[in-house]
């Protein structure tokens, strides 16, 4: 009671899930992002297709038991999505089954124009994206027509995707391709999907921001999350020989070879200019 009288406790869904407190959202989320509408020279090469990998799951059970309303953060998705359509790139989105693409809902930019139209011309395909099996069954060996992966954060973005072969089919598949793959926050936990089957970490040695376990293990104290995560992923990446640049869930940005990353939602503008710039850069 007193915590839900100081605004941290998190907040019940109807469906038995909590989103996070009050205090959270302001303290974490914004009405209106840092977006910077750049005018870029636009990409006019065969290589215009961005493979976007979303999780279709919402629910992720704490070590309590109690389960935190996630999917992939709208800024971490949304604001790289737009630096890239305005260098000349699209998105082909897809799920790991073709159900629909969850969104933190709770921390979407309500009075962010550029955010909201870009949500609204690509909300049919959020709502009906491609499948990721289908994908990897049916095309991708078409790989001059894409020039990257992104895998959007959100801790929405650890649950299935690790799993998943066919997200380890895909990263294997941009990597022997020299494909980009831009990721962030929570996104790299997908990344993990390369150790399954037994194969050898495909990211070991690199360098890469992502979201510190130190701030996650803070954010129950202020009701963000309503428990304790299941696992970290910082150290779970430390762990296979990652060099995480970051100890702060900041604006840092990283490229290392073919990979793109960034620390947290903070770091979206930043992701989405490197991004962007590179792809250009490399590609023209």
């Amino acid at each position: 009671m007193l915590k839900k009288l100081l605004g941290l406790a998190p907040k019940l869904e109807s469906d038995g899930s909590y989103s996070p407190s009050k205090l959270a959202l302001k303290l974490a989320t914004t009405d209106k992002t840092d977006f910077e509408n750049i005018s870029y020279s636009k990409y006019n090469g065969k290589r215009t297709k961005i493979l976007a990998i979303f999780t279709e799951q919402k629910n992720m059970t704490m070590q309590n038991g109690k389960m935190f309303s996630t999917g992939n953060h709208p800024v971490e998705a949304l604001m790289p999505m737009l630096h890239l359509k305005n260098a000349g790139f699209e998105f082909e989105i897809v799920t790991p089954t073709g159900q629909p693409a969850i969104l933190e809902k709770w921390a979407f930019p309500t009075k962010d124009e550029n955010i909201n139209a870009i949500y609204e011309e690509y909300k049919s395909t959020f709502e009906q994206p491609k499948s990721l099996k289908d994908f990897i069954d049916t095309a991708i060996s078409d790989q001059d027509s894409y020039a990257a992966i992104f895998v959007p954060g959100g801790h929405g973005a650890m649950l299935g995707l690790p799993e998943d072969i066919n997200v380890s089919k895909a990263l294997n598949w941009a990597h022997e391709s020299l494909l980009f793959t831009i990721t962030i926050c929570h996104g790299p936990g997908a990344l993990l999907a390369t150790t399954l089957n037994g194969q050898r970490f495909l990211y070991k040695g690199y360098n890469m921001a992502v979201f510190p376990d130190s701030v996650d293990k803070k954010t129950p104290m202020i009701g963000c999350l309503p428990g304790h995560m299941p696992r970290g992923l910082s150290e779970s990446l430390k762990n296979l020989g990652v060099n995480v640049v970051n100890t702060k869930a900041d604006k840092t940005v990283c490229r290392d070879r073919k990979l793109i990353s960034g620390a947290s939602p903070s770091a979206s503008n930043e992701l989405g200019k490197l991004a962007a710039k590179t792809l250009l850069s490399e590609l023209s």
